[in-house]
């Protein structure tokens, strides 16, 4: 298993979910247990030593890679997720996305001041939602941060909607 063969895995679906957006459909790479195995445990591999104890995964894709990852580093895993899914007290954070805009919600217990977080979504597009989710995190004050993406779209310059400083890995580049 390479790394193309997980570029290879991935679907593109012209024109979801509106006119001239091109989808990467990773769920084509996760119904293939040997590609899943090999994302999982590269991830793995990279972050094994950073001292992970919270990972905080995007809803939706991002719950997939991101529980796998929180069990095979030993991290607790936090939800962060679309308003109104979150059965206790909340943060919230509305944010822009390339064809829309949203929000993302996260309990208010979920992270402490000693944790070293590491954020998990599918895909790095403009950087909203992935900009909400590290305001979000930022709320608790967390001893660090660091962010993954299993693919990241470089002519969209999601980067740039980050913060300055913040640890992002990315897998694929497309």
């Amino acid at each position: 298993m390479t790394l193309e063969h997980v570029i290879a895995s991935i679907r593109n679906v012209p024109d979801f979910p509106k006119p001239g957006i091109q989808f990467k459909d990773i769920t084509t790479a996760m119904k293939d247990p040997e590609v899943l195995r090999f994302i999982a445990d590269e991830l793995y591999y990279y972050y094994k030593d950073k001292g992970i104890t919270k990972v905080v995964g995007v809803e939706s894709r991002g719950f997939v890679l991101g529980s796998i990852l929180a069990y095979k580093l030993g991290a607790g895993f936090v939800l962060l997720r679309k308003p109104g899914k979150l059965p206790a007290e909340t943060f919230r954070v509305e944010y822009s996305l390339e064809y829309g805009a949203d929000a993302l919600e996260i309990h208010k217990d979920a992270i402490g001041k000693e944790d070293v977080v590491l954020l998990h979504d599918d895909l790095l597009a403009t950087g909203g939602s992935a900009g909400a989710a590290l305001k979000l995190i930022d709320k608790f004050k967390p001893a660090d941060v660091l962010v993954s993406f299993l693919i990241e779209l470089d002519f969209l310059n999601g980067r740039e909607n980050l913060p300055n400083g913040v640890d992002v890995h990315t897998m694929i580049h497309f």
